[in-house]
């Protein structure tokens, strides 16, 4: 029987319930036999603010997959040099995994919508299908105007409730000593306090080490 897998590409700085969610929704309803959280190692677009260093993001993906025995987590963009490009995960995985599997890149509306400044957006969209995720309502006609309909039919939409928890509201409320619980698994709860991650002035005191 052919194998049907999801890729749960991001940069899970940290990763929140809104992603698991995400990845659990798709599971069911692609019937994926698993879903592969893939953190990036080097997040190919500037980012305004500084990254995490991808072990610590890696850990935490773990932590926050490990309940769930359909999630797993992969090192493939941390060991893998330079930028981490969607493209090259992708071909990578599809050489690891049955070639006749099929694949599905789960990633954020917002990322899709973004998509054709992605490196070889094309070739990737052909290689693989899309889940687009969004918050109930969200507006995705633009696609309709930015990509071919051949491209159009590889994006499949997704309204997940609850996906407007952001990585980025979780770091701000780690900075400011405020409670995480509920936004995100315990464990991930409690690395990010052991590490101290997100605290003013430790990433960049990791860097210098």
């Amino acid at each position: 029987m052919r194998e049907i897998v999801g890729i749960m590409g991001g940069t899970f700085d940290p990763i929140h319930f809104g992603h698991l969610l995400a990845a659990e929704e798709a599971r069911l309803r692609f019937a994926l036999k698993r879903v592969i959280f893939v953190p990036n190692g080097e997040p190919p677009h500037k980012k305004d603010y500084p990254v995490t260093p991808a072990e610590h993001r890696y850990q935490m993906a773990v932590l926050a997959t490990a309940s769930n025995p359909a999630f797993e987590t992969s090192r493939i963009e941390i060991v893998r040099p330079g930028p981490s490009y969607a493209v090259e995960t992708v071909q990578q995985l599809r050489q690891q995994l049955d070639s006749q599997a099929k694949l599905y890149f789960i990633t954020g509306a917002d990322a899709v919508l973004e998509i054709l400044t992605w490196r070889s957006a094309d070739r990737l969209i052909q290689s693989c299908e899309f889940i687009a995720v969004t918050r109930p309502g969200y507006d995705l006609r633009r696609l309709q105007e930015m990509l071919s309909p051949d491209l159009l039919a590889h994006i499949h939409r997704l309204e997940v409730p609850g996906v407007h928890i952001s990585s980025t509201e979780l770091r701000r409320r780690a900075a400011a000593g405020e409670s995480l619980r509920y936004l995100t698994p315990l464990p991930v709860v409690r690395y990010i306090a052991a590490h101290r991650l997100y605290s003013p002035g430790t990433q960049q005191e990791e860097r210098k080490q």
